[in-house]
Parts: structure tokens; sequence; C-alpha cells
């Protein structure tokens, strides 16, 4: 009998899911981040990314952070709370540092929005065996995992951009609730700042 989708992400930490978001909601999503480039409003990223331009709760993906929302519940067996959302839109040459995700993104799903060229571009991620596991992810498909638990990272982008966008939550039940919203009031909204 084969393992249910929740018992593989229980046992290995992550999950490939295929086709998970599809056009014409994925080719708006592609567009969207492309009109946001255009226009300067991704700001250059620090930290684990070379270059790579972002941004943090922007409206359309904390929607989409809502939106996938139960799937993400069904596939991991745990009830969730949404953190935040971030997008990035990786140029040539890119990189994506091997790391662990702070608390906020203790459940984490990362999704192919669109590419040029469209030749998967291989997410690496170590599950629970430590292996080093190399994902390719067609536009639509996304890795969920463990993203406090499984150390990741990529390789500098051979192609000429390819937009990701991460959504991340933490189990309601677990250590990191807290983290619901990443400590901000509501989705969508800018942390609040000591004044």
């Amino acid at each position: 009998m084969a393992a249910s989708p929740q018992q593989v992400f229980a046992r290995r930490r992550y999950l490939v899911l295929r086709g998970i978001v599809a056009n014409p909601l994925l080719g708006f999503l592609w567009r969207h981040v492309a009109a946001r480039d255009a226009h300067g409003a991704l700001q250059s990223a620090s930290g684990e990314v070379t270059r790579a331009g972002g941004a943090y709760g922007d409206t359309v993906m904390e929607h989409l952070l809502e939106r996938l929302r139960p799937r993400v519940e069904t596939e991991t067996g745990l009830a969730l709370h949404p953190t935040y959302s971030y997008v990035r839109l990786y140029k040539t040459g890119d990189a994506l540092a091997p790391h662990h995700d702070r608390p906020a993104c203790e459940i984490s799903l990362s999704l192919n929005l669109g590419q040029e060229p469209p030749a998967p571009w291989p997410l690496w991620i170590a599950g629970t065996d430590g292996r080093p596991s190399a994902v390719r992810l067609e536009p639509g498909d996304a890795l969920l995992y463990r993203g406090v638990e499984c150390r990741h990272w990529r390789e500098p982008f051979p192609g000429h951009q390819l937009a990701q966008v991460f959504l991340h939550y933490v189990d309601a039940d677990g250590p990191y609730s807290a983290w619901q919203f990443d400590k901000r009031e509501s989705l969508a909204m800018s942390p609040r700042l000591p004044i």
C-alpha cells in the first residue's frame, strides 16, 4: 500500500506538488511579477540570496497564501496559520546559499510562477536523511517543506529569469504558532515598528 502524502511529508519533511496552480491564474501571477519588476517594485535581497529582487507581503501573493492554505493543510495533515509571502525574481547568475529558515517559515511552499527559458532549475533540499535531492519544478509546481528543519539552496541560475513565490505557514498547534501573520496584525500589512 502506497504511503499517503501526509506520511511522506512526515517522514521526509518535504513533498513535491505538481500543477498546484494552473492557467489562467498562473499566467496572471507571472505577469504580475514581471510588471512589478518593470516598475522597479522589487527590492534587491540580502543574506542568502545574491542580487535577486523580491517583495515581502505583496497583496496578490498574500491572497495566494490564503487561497492555497487548505491544500497545504491537506498535504501536511496539519492545521496551519499563515505567516507571510515573499515573491522573488531570479535572474542570470542569482543563487541561494544553503540555509535553514526562521521560525515563521516552519512549513513553506516554494512555487514556480514562470521562467525563461522553460528548462527547470534545480532547488536542492536535504530532508531527514541529510542527503541532498535536486527538485525540478515546472511553472505551477511547488515544493512543500519544513523550512526550519530542511537545509535548502540553489546553484547560480543559468536562465534569463524565474519568478518564485514562497508561501509560509506555522503549525497552529506547534512551537512557532506565535508567528501567525509573521507577528503582524494581519496579512498584507507592514510589520509594526517601534515609535
